[in-house]
């Protein structure tokens, strides 16, 4: 595959970030978990492996695109208006990655006046890189993907998120979730990294997924995969998707609509 330098940058970065996740993964106790906290609201935790890998990450791509923009998860301030954007979660399921989990991702997209051009999502501890290019496809490990032709809830398996929202947003998500396994889904997945629960989507193991509140870094370049894998992305409210704060439903496209209906009706939580 011939791919853009922008693409070829990101899966440097990428490998340079996953250095330093694996080396802090493979001893805990040197990670330097801390507590975030808002008003007295649990809002997730931090690791020193968090600050390390987004610095890696920024550091590698303004090697070759010094003049470039970022929106970084941990220290670096949105620039959503920025011509060269590069939207980054060096860590996402951190919450997992704390706890000894072998499931979080890095993720890496570039955007040009807003628009994804392509995309690197890399697992660190399953050795998998999924990467894409607009136009041009979607790759597991270098093989193109696409996604499944599930066209009804009853033949799907299906993912869910839940924000750090304990109140109204986790009971509106688990009373979605009850409507959808009364539509005799095979199952529902809670898996807590949402790049990857997109990405296995437009792998075609999920014939959906939806989350009431991702930040932009944890959709960034999963939203290209699994467009060019096929699938589709929006709002719960069926909305195009913004590049900010918002909610998030994934699906094989042919699932859309019937998911839609169960997740936009749950979504008015406010």
């Amino acid at each position: 595959m011939n791919e853009s330098i922008e693409l070829t940058v990101a899966r440097q970065a990428a490998a340079a970030a996953a250095k330093i996740t694996t080396k802090y993964f493979a001893n805990l106790s040197t990670a330097g978990i801390e507590t975030k906290s808002k008003d007295d609201a649990y809002q997730g935790i931090v690791t020193q492996a968090d600050v390390e890998a987004e610095q890696a990450i920024i550091n590698a791509i303004k090697t070759d695109f010094p003049d470039h923009e970022f929106m970084a998860e941990e220290e670096f301030s949105e620039q959503i208006s920025a011509e060269h954007l590069w939207i980054i979660d060096p860590i996402d399921g951190t919450n997992n990655f704390a706890h000894g989990i072998p499931h979080y991702a890095i993720s890496i997209a570039y955007y040009r006046d807003g628009v994804a051009q392509c995309g690197c999502i890399l697992s660190p501890q399953t050795n998998e890189e999924f990467t894409t290019e607009k136009g041009r496809g979607a790759w597991h490990n270098g093989k193109v993907v696409r996604v499944n032709q599930h066209s009804v809830l009853q033949d799907t398996m299906l993912a869910v998120g839940f924000y750090y929202d304990r109140g109204a947003m986790m009971r509106a998500t688990l009373d979605a979730i009850d409507e959808l396994f009364r539509q005799k889904i095979h199952g529902v997945r809670r898996m807590g990294t949402a790049a990857l629960d997109i990405v296995q989507v437009g792998l075609g193991r999920f014939g959906g997924y939806f989350e009431y509140q991702l930040s932009p870094w944890d959709f960034a370049a999963a939203r290209l995969f699994l467009e060019e894998a096929g699938g589709k992305i929006t709002t719960c409210d069926g909305d195009k998707l913004p590049l900010e704060k918002t909610s998030v439903l994934a699906t094989n496209s042919l699932l859309h609509d019937s998911m839609l209906e169960i997740v936009r009706k749950h979504a008015n939580f406010g």
